[in-house]
């Protein structure tokens, strides 16, 4: 396995092809999950910690400023609500808390106010990936010295395709950004979203993008049409479980000692195909996305031993 290299081409066929080529697939990407991955599916806690009013019109979120969805608005989560989220982390042994916040860009009164809490949690020794906008390089700092692990800044789609999700602010100033924060010694995690109406092509651009990124976690996400959204109609009939199932197998051989995180639309795409995500996907979310609800914590642990894998974090 350690000699399997996909080009641009081979991942294209994969993913235009015939549904078959999971029965080979499926298990090459089973070889280098547990290889690098072990048994084990890592379990992020995902708290909103700033909602909705966002400045940037991207399609598919509903606290764009373009969204009707009925949502939660609020500028920022009570500590109640924080701490006790991370106290779950730790009292359920799980991998890691990720907390978001809508916005592009924070005053440093905002940082410094997050900085604050970042550190109150890692009392707990939680580790804690940040899901925050464009930061200037004094603002990570802060963040990095307050003992942030990771910070979350997906690319969402390709280059190309970009513009028709986005119009407020550019691809490249994702890629910038990125590259900043991982200077400056953070943990990266950047994924995308599929089934925004891109192509296959699309999909493979993203993907090898990302392997100019380097991340340390790849999320990828498969598109929950939100009404109140440009994409609320969405038609999603190509998101089968066979073709979700194909981008993840072309991200674990693309990136064989990565985080491969099945996030958004796991409960709806892999219903009836958990024990196959995770003999691929070695990460994923449990109790919600943001604005949108998704399974429990208890129901997440049964489902993952069910498929023969394990969960808890020692420690």
């Amino acid at each position: 396995m350690e000699n399997l290299i996909l080009n641009r081409a081979e991942c294209l066929r994969i993913l235009n092809g015939d549904d078959d080529i999971l029965e080979s697939l499926l298990p090459e990407a089973y070889k280098l999950r547990t290889r690098y991955k072990g048994n084990r599916v890592s379990i992020q806690l995902l708290t909103n910690v700033r909602s909705g009013n966002c400045t940037q019109n991207c399609a598919y979120c509903a606290q764009s400023k373009d969204s009707q969805a009925p949502i939660e608005k609020y500028r920022e989560i009570s500590d109640k609500t924080l701490y006790g989220h991370n106290d779950m982390v730790k009292e359920f042994h799980l991998a890691r808390h990720c907390i978001g916040l809508s916005g592009i860009r924070f005053a440093d009164s905002d940082i410094e106010k997050l900085a604050a809490r970042i550190r109150k949690m890692k009392e707990k020794e939680t580790q804690i990936c940040c899901s925050i906008g464009f930061l200037t390089e004094k603002q990570a700092l802060l963040l990095k010295d307050a003992g942030l692990d990771r910070i979350n800044h997906n690319l969402n789609s390709s280059r190309n395709f970009y513009p028709n999700i986005c119009t407020t602010h550019t691809y490249q100033e994702r890629i910038d950004n990125l590259k900043m924060l991982k200077g400056l010694g953070f943990e990266i995690c950047s994924g995308g979203i599929v089934g925004l109406g891109e192509s296959a092509e699309d999909v493979v651009d993203m993907l090898f993008e990302l392997k100019e990124i380097g991340p340390n976690s790849i999320p990828i996400n498969f598109l929950l049409p939100i009404e109140g959204t440009r994409l609320a109609q969405k038609d999603i009939s190509k998101l089968t479980s066979a073709y979700c199932l194909k981008v993840l197998c072309l991200a674990r051989i693309l990136f064989p000692e990565v985080d491969i995180r099945c996030a958004a639309g796991r409960e709806v795409y892999f219903k009836g195909h958990e024990k196959e995500l995770f003999m691929v996907a070695d990460s994923i979310f449990a109790s919600g996305y943001l604005t949108e609800s998704g399974q429990g914590l208890e129901e997440t642990f049964r489902q993952i031993e069910q498929a023969g894998f394990t969960w808890r974090i020692e420690g």
